[in-house]
C-alpha cells in the first residue's frame, strides 16, 4: 500500500453514574477507512444515547452504522466530499430515523425512547466534512499546523443541560462543516469529556490535552492500533478521567501517515 493511510484508537468508557445504577454505556463509536471510486476517506463517528431515553444505547448503535453504510454507499458510488450537500446528509438522517422508528414500532415503542447525538466525520485528500446533530465534538490539525481547532462546536437546546438528536421531531437541527486542507490529526468524542477538552470561554481546543493523546502515536503504524485502544480504555476508566465526569465517555483519535511503504507478504 503506498500513499497517505490512516493509523487510529478508539475506546468507550461506561460513566460511573451508569455504574451505581447498573446501566451499561450508551456511547457508541467507530473508525473505518473506505476507498471510494472517486475519492476514497477516513470516517470517524461517535454517538452519544440520550440518558432519559431506555434504548438509547441501541439508537446511538443504529446512528454509527447507517453513518457508515451511508458513507460507503456514497464514495464507492462516485461520490465526493466536494459534492456532498445537506441534501445528501438530510437523506442519511432520513434513513438513520426510519431504521429507528421501525426497530421502535416492533418493541411498542417510540423514536424518543432511541434518542442519540451523531459527531460524523468524513476526511479525505485536502477537504473534510462533519455532520453534527447535538453535542460532542470533533477536533483536528492540519499538516504543517501546531493549531488545534474545534470542526463542530457542540450544540444545546432550548434548556439548560439539554441538546439535540437525530430523533427529534419532527426533524432533527443539524450542522454540516466543511474543513479545507489536509487534516493529518482528528479526535471525536461524546459529551463525557467535553469540559476536560474544550475552552468554553475561548470556544477552542485545549491543546495539552490532544498534544499528549496523540504522543503515544508510532511511525509505521497501520489502521486501527489495538493495544493503543486498550489504553485509552483504561485512561477513560481511570481517576484522572472519572474523577472530573461521572458520563459515559467515547473518543476516536486518527492520525494521517503519509508515504506508507508497501508492506511485505510472506
Amino acid at each position: 500500500m503506498t500513499g497517505p493511510d490512516w493509523e487510529w484508537v478508539t475506546a468507550s468508557a461506561i460513566g460511573t453514574s451508569h455504574l451505581r445504577v447498573n446501566r451499561g454505556c450508551d456511547d457508541s463509536g467507530a473508525c473505518i477507512f473506505v476507498p471510494g471510486r472517486d475519492e476514497s476517506a477516513l470516517v470517524a463517528v461517535c454517538s452519544d444515547g440520550a440518558g432519559s431515553a431506555q434504548r438509547s444505547s441501541i439508537g446511538s448503535r443504529i446512528i454509527v452504522r447507517a453513518f457508515c453504510r451511508n458513507v460507503r454507499t456514497y464514495l464507492q458510488g462516485g461520490g465526493t466530499l466536494a459534492d456532498l450537500s445537506r441534501d445528501i446528509v438530510s437523506d442519511w438522517l432520513d434513513d438513520m430515523r426510519g431504521r429507528i422508528e421501525v426497530i421502535s414500532r416492533s418493541a411498542g415503542l417510540t423514536p424518543r425512547d432511541y434518542a442519540a447525538t451523531l459527531v460524523g466525520c468524513i476526511v479525505g485528500e485536502g477537504k473534510a466534512k462533519v455532520l453534527h446533530v447535538g453535542d460532542g465534538a470533533a477536533v483536528y490539525r492540519t499538516t504543517n499546523s501546531d493549531e488545534w481547532a474545534v470542526a463542530s462546536w457542540p450544540s444545546n437546546g432550548e434548556y439548560a443541560s439539554t441538546t439535540y438528536f437525530v430523533t427529534d421531531d419532527p426533524e432533527p437541527s443539524f450542522q454540516l462543516s466543511e474543513i479545507e486542507g489536509y487534516v493529518s490529526e482528528l479526535a471525536v468524542f461524546t459529551d463525557g469529556i467535553e469540559h476536560l477538552v474544550l475552552n468554553y470561554s475561548t470556544r477552542s481546543a485545549f491543546p495539552p490535552f490532544f498534544n499528549r493523546m496523540f504522543s503515544d502515536f508510532r511511525s509505521g503504524g497501520i489502521r486501527k492500533n489495538r493495544k493503543l485502544s486498550r489504553q485509552l480504555c483504561n485512561y477513560l476508566n481511570g481517576p484522572s478521567v472519572c474523577d472530573r465526569t461521572d458520563d459515559d465517555k467515547t473518543l476516536l483519535l486518527a492520525r494521517r501517515i503519509l508515504n506508507v511503504a508497501p508492506q511485505k507478504h510472506l
